[in-house]
């Protein structure tokens, strides 16, 4: 019985002598400044949310925290660059195509979602807007013209691949006899453009991009494809009340890190973002440029992406949509 007691005393003895430095180092980090990479350009939304919430993680760790744009392939070269930073400073804030559909677009993706990232925390998130020219009508008599025109009609997106493209061809799964055909530009304000000027009939677009159009009177807002109200648009419906069931798709961002970044680093990161989330002035920044503020767990945040990637995945699988 003695015996046993030293060697459980020993083993506590031993976990805690590991798990001391651990927290020593983690509350010593970071040393120098941080690095937030960003994918897209400056004055993107993913952008916004990294000025949004760079100075008071500074302010948190004590370190300046340096926002970097390396932009290209839809945020993927910026994710990589982070997979494969091994100073212990870079982060990255992606978006969710990062995370769970370009492993299943590319066969050629420079990394590995499941293996290559630390998740710390889920940053914000924010339904989607389908709109429409405003020569077009309302509601279900909007999706009743879409069916009628069948594939005259086009639809616009930032990209082959996004979750404005992908978003569309679920809606097109849920609502039989919708054919749109997808006409891919480079970025929403093109996309904007093309719908003002007749081109394409109908797009999904984040409510930072959508409302100010809306709003302005240069577009029309069909719906969100939440499954219930958001509190950013309390003004428009769910789509499902205009007859599309079973729909709930949302963009987001979120916060990462290298694989190699230690647990303890990730755990104190996700702790002082959440904070960060849930100070009045960051998240009324935030719901000003068309975002909820959220913060979770870096559990959260797998659960987030292993959801979405299962709905994402079976668009794209039925489909059969590749890039290369």
């Amino acid at each position: 019985m003695q015996r046993r007691l030293f060697t459980l005393a020993a083993t506590a003895l031993a976990a805690t002598s590991l798990a001391a430095p651990l927290a020593a180092r983690a509350q010593a980090w970071p040393a120098h400044p941080v690095k937030l990479v960003v994918g897209f350009p400056g004055g993107s939304t993913p952008d916004m949310v990294a000025r949004a919430i760079s100075e008071p993680l500074a302010q948190a760790l004590g370190q300046p925290v340096i926002v970097e744009n390396k932009v290209g392939a839809s945020g993927n070269i910026a994710a990589d660059y982070v997979a494969k930073a091994t100073d212990g400073l870079t982060l990255g804030i992606v978006i969710n195509g990062n995370l769970t559909s370009s492993k299943m677009l590319y066969s050629k993706l420079p990394y590995d979602p499941g293996k290559d990232f630390s998740y710390i925390s889920l940053l914000t998130t924010a339904p989607l807007i389908l709109v429409a020219p405003t020569s077009e009508p309302a509601g279900a008599a909007f999706f009743a013209e879409a069916k009628q025109q069948g594939d005259k009609w086009n639809y616009g997106s930032v990209g082959a691949g996004s979750v404005a493209h992908l978003g569309m061809e679920l809606l097109k799964s849920k609502v039989p006899g919708l054919k749109p055909v997808h006409v891919p530009y480079n970025g929403n304000p093109a996309v904007v453009t093309g719908l003002i000027g007749g081109q394409v009939q109908m797009a999904l677009m984040p409510p930072g991009v959508a409302m100010p159009q809306v709003k302005g009177g240069k577009l029309r807002a069909i719906g969100v494809t939440s499954s219930g109200k958001s509190a950013l648009v309390p003004e428009l419906p769910p789509l499902s009340q205009e007859g599309v069931k079973d729909f709930n798709l949302e963009v987001w961002t979120a916060l990462i890190g290298p694989a190699s970044l230690p647990r303890a680093v990730q755990d104190k990161l996700a702790t002082l973002v959440s904070q960060i989330m849930k100070a009045p002035e960051v998240r009324q920044r935030l719901f000003n440029a068309g975002w909820q503020a959220v913060g979770t767990s870096p559990e959260g945040l797998k659960r987030r992406v292993e959801q979405e990637t299962a709905l994402l995945g079976g668009i794209i699988r039925a489909q059969n949509i590749k890039l290369n």
